[in-house]
């Protein structure tokens, strides 16, 4: 796996962000009939928060991000996105990990949506995540503070 570091988003980074987005939905997007360049960097600048983001860098350079915001019943993980170049090292499940151990110690639900069809789907069921509602489009996901271990506990299995 590759070395990797998370840094504090600045107002700068959108733009970066905005073209990552449209490149790792893409593919995602066009099987699911609904990508439009202009409106996969759109989206991101409409949502976009430096203070809950963060960039990911290997090397010390731009390798991704991955936005942590708080909500009335725990937190949305969004924004995660991670460039070709570094997928399929470790790296997406490392920094997943990481802020997982930090909402675990909160004692924090976490949710989530990935687009149906996508790939990423298994990384987060891997970390504990389930399918909470689904629409044709998104699946909506979640995960309580412990993941698979509080799942399993509330199933009484052990």
């Amino acid at each position: 796996m590759m070395d990797w570091a998370l840094r504090s988003a600045r107002t700068a980074d959108i733009e970066a962000i905005a073209d990552l987005r449209a490149t790792v939905l893409r593919p995602d997007l066009e099987r699911l009939g609904r990508f439009d360049p202009h409106r996969a960097r759109q989206r991101l600048r409409d949502s976009f928060s430096a203070a809950h983001t963060s960039v990911i860098e290997t090397a010390g350079a731009f390798a991704g991000c991955v936005a942590l915001r708080p909500a009335a019943d725990g937190r949305w993980l969004e924004h995660f996105y991670l460039a070709p170049r570094c997928q399929g090292r470790g790296i997406g499940s490392a920094v997943l990990g990481h802020l997982l151990e930090l909402t675990d110690a909160e004692g924090t639900t976490v949710r989530l949506d990935v687009l149906r069809g996508s790939a990423a789907r298994r990384l987060y069921e891997r970390h504990g995540f389930t399918v909470e509602d689904e629409d044709p489009i998104d699946v909506f996901m979640v995960r309580p503070p412990g993941g698979l271990r509080a799942s399993a506990d509330a199933w009484g299995a052990r």
